[in-house]
């Protein structure tokens, strides 16, 4: 979307402000996050809802505020999106799409600043370090803050020239800044894997592009965890990911992770399932959904 598309929007959706439950998809961040952009894209026909910790956004949906939660769990620089593994199994929701968006990061000013006025830069720690390299080039000095869209705030509310902030072209628009330079991340492929979840599983189809995700615990004995992924091996399924984690706070509880290419229902992945429950402890599913169309960009 360009700044005028984003200006267009209705006030509830451009400030994150929710509208009915069933219309409401809340995440986590304040307005002009780019969980709040992603929501945007994601799920257009819908109302963000900004609230201020994941424990609190999923809060809204077991609740009955809101109808679906949009969560980052990983990037394609920092990796997994931290404690989001944690929150997944235990909220008690359902994955019920998936949704990838690039992050171009934005360097805004108030609107009379030019780029030679800037001397600092303010921006959530991962923000920074995505655009470390070109805040060195333009001379910047990085100054770390809670998060984007807040640091954006910040720095509208405090008018000062020689600040700035790294944060998105929503931010920009909410926020009344100027886009004193676009895509000022240091790799062009940033992006940022999001996973929408609701109280009540919408599983997709079988036999499509569908993605399965999962965890699980295995037993204790030898091999467990060797012989448990057997199965996708032999019949073919595609995993693409799979991290462990521990639980409980101790070291001797583990809990795998995955995301599968396929649906429970078709044939290669049931075998797949059936051998991985028969090693595991415990195993639950918690979302069956359609592939995102940026997988099909996805080469190996």
């Amino acid at each position: 979307m360009s700044l005028d598309e984003y200006l267009s929007l209705s006030h509830p959706k451009l400030h994150a402000l929710g509208g009915s439950p069933e219309q409401t998809i809340v995440f986590q961040g304040e307005a002009g996050a780019y969980s709040h952009l992603a929501c945007i894209e994601a799920a257009p026909d819908m109302v963000p809802l900004a609230c201020g910790t994941f424990e609190e956004a999923i809060d809204k949906v077991r609740d009955g505020e809101a109808s679906r939660v949009l969560l980052p769990v990983e990037n394609s620089i920092y990796g997994r999106v931290a404690d989001i593994h944690h929150l997944l199994p235990s909220s008690g929701l359902f994955i019920v799409q998936e949704h990838f968006m690039r992050i171009q990061h934005m360097l805004l000013g108030l609107p009379q600043a030019t780029m030679a006025d800037v001397r600092t830069a303010k921006s959530h720690a991962m923000a920074l370090g995505q655009c470390m390299r070109n805040l060195k080039t333009f001379g910047i000095k990085a100054i770390q803050g809670a998060d984007t869209a807040g640091s954006a705030r910040e720095i509208a509310e405090q008018g000062e020239p020689h600040q700035s902030a790294i944060a998105s072209q929503l931010a920009a628009a909410i926020y009344d800044l100027q886009i004193l330079k676009e895509g000022i991340e240091d790799e062009a492929h940033n992006t940022t894997r999001f996973l929408a979840m609701s109280a009540q599983p919408r599983d997709a189809e079988p036999h499509g592009d569908v993605m399965t995700t999962f965890v699980f615990q295995v037993r204790n004995v030898p091999a467990s965890l060797y012989k448990a992924l057997g199965g996708f091996a032999t019949n073919g399924v595609n995993m693409t990911k799979l991290e462990s984690y521990q639980i409980e706070g101790s070291f001797q509880a583990t809990q795998f992770y995955a995301d599968i290419v396929g649906h429970p229902e078709d044939e290669h992945v049931r075998r797949a399932l059936e051998e991985l429950e028969f090693f595991s402890r415990k195993l639950t599913i918690l979302g069956v959904y359609p592939q995102h169309e940026f997988r099909k960009l996805i080469t190996l």
